[in-house]
């Protein structure tokens, strides 16, 4: 069993007709779930979305094709956004695309602006060699990665080990993290037993996994 990361860059017709200001609100999208209703030519979405919690409902109001939508803040720059609309066929192309016996879509799917879709897939070599034969021509498929599927959870903390995590929890715990700063590396060190060295390294390189993360990296 194969898991493979691709990017999708979307040509016009797939990208949501909307205008620019509202979707510039948005830095990233996390879909969730998603529920294509063929019968009533309807698909619904569940996202996680960093960035303006309004420029969803401005967003819905702009696109006639919305039917409905309802927004559950996280804090203030994340929230939850469920949205009801119009199947266009440019959205059944997309989400047929990953229709293939064998293959599996690891949610989420990350949208990180207009154009460019993230995706991991699971599935045997075959299923993902007919993942890109039935890619329509005008989606460009970027292969990042193709391995035997042994990540754990694509969630932020899913990509650090045990002790990058720890060193985190008690970074955060002493005030590391805070605005200002109220904790020092020394005691994040003592915390851990281990040098101000190799205390620094573990956060840097946890840092750095969850950048690469939030990036889609």
């Amino acid at each position: 069993m194969q898991s493979a990361d691709l990017t999708l860059r979307l040509p016009p017709s797939m990208q949501l007709p909307a205008p620019e200001d509202p979707l510039e609100s948005f830095q990233r999208e996390e879909v969730l779930s998603w529920e294509v209703d063929p019968d009533a030519e309807t698909v619904r979405f569940l996202s996680l979305i960093v960035g303006d919690p309004g420029a969803l409902g401005n967003l819905a109001e702009d696109l006639e094709s919305v039917h409905r939508y309802d927004v559950t803040p996280v804090d203030e720059d994340t929230f939850y956004g469920y949205v009801e609309m119009d199947l266009r066929a440019a959205d059944a192309t997309l989400l047929g695309t990953f229709d293939v016996p064998g293959l599996v879509v690891v949610p989420p799917m990350v949208y990180t602006g207009r154009e460019n879709v993230h995706v991991t897939v699971l599935g045997e070599p075959e299923a993902m060699a007919g993942l890109l034969e039935e890619a329509p021509e005008d989606v460009e498929i970027d292969v990042q990665r193709v391995s035997e599927h042994q990540r754990r959870s694509e969630t932020l903390a899913g990509r650090l080990t045990a002790r990058q995590f720890e060193a985190l929890e008690v970074a955060r715990e002493v005030g590391y993290y805070e605005v200002p700063r109220s904790g020092e590396l020394a005691t994040v060190a003592g915390k851990l037993e281990c040098s101000e060295s190799a205390a620094s390294t573990l956060l840097r390189s946890a840092e750095k996994k969850l950048v690469d993360a939030a990036l889609r990296r």
